[in-house]
């Protein structure tokens, strides 16, 4: 289901059907929350937890609130939300713009230590696991992967998915980055993917969690799914 804000006020309106993501499309914000990039693997320009900004500045109007990130949408792109059908419960957001996406996930980590080392290698496993290849590369945020792993498409027809897997460590969580598309290939293309996980704000909450259990995303407040038609 597919839902677009409104500019007016945070009600929604249904606009159409979407297998199974339930969208807040047009997530456009404010030029002035685009910032440059900061050096390899620092967060000094983001992605932020929210003890590091003023709470005015998450609840401004440009920020959609998804629970456990707050997003920043760059203008012309669209806010999708992965819902699981069973059980209604926002898996992941992905930002769409033109033929680019990025999947955002976060989960939880230790107090000591971040975990994205030992998650960049375990995904790496898996799509070698899958008939794929994963290699290392030096990123904006650090290291990153880059997999081509075998997808099959609605026809039945086997393609390579090329992406990119971004992993941040922050304080008590790991945010996870998976960039599709154009981005994931052509490097002019991939600076707005960027800039978009550098605006997000994660949530992290002082409940105990264990590692890795995801941390808990909600439709933004006034967004109900539509009924199908």
């Amino acid at each position: 289901m597919i839902f677009r804000r409104k500019a007016s006020n945070q009600d929604t309106e249904a606009a159409g059907t979407s297998s199974g993501d339930e969208a807040v499309g047009s997530a456009a914000g404010a030029e002035g929350t685009v910032e440059e990039a900061g050096t390899p693997g620092d967060r000094a320009q983001g992605p932020y937890d929210v003890s590091e900004v003023d709470p005015a500045t998450v609840e401004a109007d440009d920020r959609i609130d998804l629970g456990a990130l707050v997003i920043t949408g760059l203008p012309g792109m669209e806010l999708r939300l992965q819902v699981d059908e069973q059980t209604n419960e926002v898996q992941a957001v992905l930002l769409v713009l033109e033929d680019s996406a990025l999947e955002l996930r976060a989960f939880a980590a230790p107090r000591t230590a971040g975990i994205w080392a030992d998650v960049r290698r375990e995904i790496a496993a898996e799509a070698t696991r899958m008939g794929g290849t994963a290699s290392e590369a030096e990123g904006p945020f650090g290291t990153e992967l880059v997999l081509v792993v075998p997808v099959e498409d609605p026809d039945g027809q086997i393609f390579s998915q090329t992406s990119r897997v971004i992993g941040v460590d922050g304080p008590r969580w790991l945010l996870r980055g998976t960039v599709l598309g154009r981005a994931a290939v052509e490097p002019e293309a991939a600076p707005p993917m960027e800039q978009s996980l550098r605006n997000v704000i994660v949530v992290r909450g002082n409940e105990p969690m264990a590692p890795r259990e995801a941390l808990a995303l909600r439709l933004p407040p006034g967004v109900q799914p539509a009924e199908e038609v």
